[in-house]
């Protein structure tokens, strides 16, 4: 198995490897659009509510000593490693893992045979990795330091050097396309006349949206502009190079003559916004453009060229893993499911979700937007079977409700919350409850 994790944008050569290769997922999300309480669902196949990771500080259970003791004993890797996996793992872990109230890098998560991760949070270049619970320092030499290409070089050595009579799982989590954007040399000019798009709520204002929303200028003052504008294109010039990642990881395994026997996922811990509803740039806000993720696989079994619509959830990704692997997945005390047979039929399944966040005014950008805040806590259900529908509960002073219909408004511009039959918000609100409290089995009941 192979597995990585970037965020979304157009790259033919992985379009053409994975996605055309095997299975899109049309509707792809993850169940919160923040970095570490992301990441811990995919790694746990649980909620944030279960796992108990908030955000990405230490205070918010990011790789804290709770974590370790807890949640990630039981983490994906653990079960592949009781499997007789070979596991490698390279790049970004957790925002706070390798400091010093978290073991330093000399602490490896369980599970893992071969570790070499990032401390702290993405770079390209100037950073500390963890090798196998020792410190190693990097400069800022592109051809020995620039972490992309480092991550893939260390993958494909491991690739040669594994035991073939073993399964083998990678995990590569590349800086890009996070901040602060370092494109390798070779990229630096590619992009120059793009911009990011000027469609859907690109610069609408945020009326009848909760206050964090109403607050930006609009439309927005050409110094936003120029600012989003800018960090689109340096975005993409560092994808570039998760593109050949792919392409370069696809030769090898096709070199060894495995690939055939391999899946490949590529996926994203969250979407990203570059001026929608007058935003700037980040994510955490609870439309589809920061929840909605890449997801294509390709694979024993997976018919290529596929296009699949059902609902999935990166806490899904660690049960399919398992699955995959052969466990009996009722071992495992996880909230989402295996789509390993979604895949490999038309099976239909989930029809509601559920995704929540939490966060003083913070990750303010030019002309004093800010996208975060102490009070931007809320808590969603989506639906995509009989109602196309977002329903969404703000833990705030003016307890806020957001609902949009996705089928006739796909770009999230009205909130149609005084205009939907009352008995429809009370059953969507009663099913918010129980995904809110959900464990296990009852995270997967369908009913609204």
């Amino acid at each position: 198995i192979l597995c990585f994790s970037v965020q979304q944008t157009p790259m033919k050569k992985t379009k053409a490897l994975i996605g055309d290769a095997g299975a899109t997922f049309s509707n792809a999300f993850t169940a919160t659009p923040l970095c570490c309480p992301s990441r811990s669902s995919i790694l746990t196949g649980q909620y944030p509510h279960n796992h108990s990771v908030r955000n990405n500080s230490l205070d918010g259970n990011c790789s804290s000593p709770l974590w370790q003791k807890g949640p990630e004993t039981t983490a994906f890797p653990v079960y592949l490693s009781k499997q007789h996996y070979q596991t490698f793992y390279a790049g970004k872990y957790l925002n706070q893992y390798g400091k010093k109230e978290t073991g330093n890098v000399g602490y490896v998560p369980p599970g893992w045979d071969q570790w070499h991760a990032l401390m702290g949070n993405s770079q390209y270049y100037n950073y500390t990795l963890s090798v196998n619970g020792k410190e190693e320092q990097h400069g800022d030499n592109y051809e020995k330091d620039y972490l992309t290409d480092l991550i893939l070089n260390r993958s494909l050595h491991f690739l040669d050097d594994r035991s073939p009579q073993r399964p083998f799982f990678i995990m590569l989590s590349p800086p890009a396309p996070h901040s602060p954007w370092t494109a390798a040399p070779q990229y630096e000019k590619n992009f120059t006349d793009v911009k990011a798009p000027r469609d859907g709520s690109f610069d609408k204002p945020g009326k009848d949206k909760h206050w964090l929303l109403r607050q930006p200028s609009n439309p927005m003052p050409s110094t936003s502009l120029n600012f989003l504008d800018n960090a689109y294109r340096k975005r993409w010039q560092t994808l570039l190079s998760v593109d050949d990642m792919v392409e370069a990881l696809v030769k090898k395994l096709e070199e060894l003559k495995v690939l055939n026997n391999t899946y490949i996922f590529y996926t994203s811990d969250n979407g990203y916004h570059t001026g929608q509803f007058s935003l700037p740039i980040d994510k955490r806000q609870l439309y589809d453009f920061d929840i909605r993720i890449p997801l294509m696989v390709r694979g024993p079994g997976i018919k290529p060229q596929q296009t699949l619509p059902a609902p999935v959830l990166n806490i899904d990704l660690a049960p399919t893993f398992l699955d995959i692997s052969g466990l009996n997945l009722s071992f495992v005390n996880m909230d989402g499911q295996s789509f390993l047979s979604q895949m490999c039929s038309s099976m239909s399944w989930r029809n509601a979700k559920c995704l929540s966040c939490s966060s003083l005014l913070q990750q303010c950008f030019p002309d004093c937007v800010c996208e975060d805040a102490y009070n931007n806590t809320y808590a969603c259900v989506r639906t995509l079977a009989e109602h196309n529908l977002q329903y969404c509960e703000f833990a705030d002073t003016e307890s806020f409700v957001e609902v949009y219909n996705l089928t006739s408004d796909p770009h999230q511009l009205e909130n149609i919350v005084k205009k939907v039959d009352p008995t429809l918000l009370q059953a969507m609100n009663q099913r918010l409850i129980k995904l809110q409290s959900c464990e296990g089995d009852s995270c997967r009941a369908t009913k609204i």
